[in-house]
């Protein structure tokens, strides 16, 4: 069996209406990836997260990424595009 771990899951703007709240913990194995974190949230919350997903970058460890192979850490921020004003 895997060793799992609790993955912090913050969310902003459109990504925190897809999910309903602002932060979650997430169970995924550990070493897990951005890929398998958001294959768990499409599961989770279906087409709308499907949609604030497909323009969101991942803060993880102070790196803004879209690159779905990077391990996820402890924590990872999902940031929409914000509305510029």
């Amino acid at each position: 069996m895997d060793d799992v771990t609790g993955i912090s899951v913050r969310y902003f703007a459109a990504a925190a209406d897809a999910a309903g709240c602002t932060k979650e913990t997430l169970d995924l194995p550990a070493g897990a990836d951005l890929g398998q974190v958001k294959a768990l949230l499409l599961a989770k919350y279906g087409p709308d997260m499907q949609q604030v997903l497909s323009v969101s970058a991942f803060l993880v460890d102070s790196e803004l990424t879209r690159d779905l192979t990077r391990t996820a850490g402890a924590q990872v921020d999902v940031l929409p595009p914000f509305a510029g004003g």
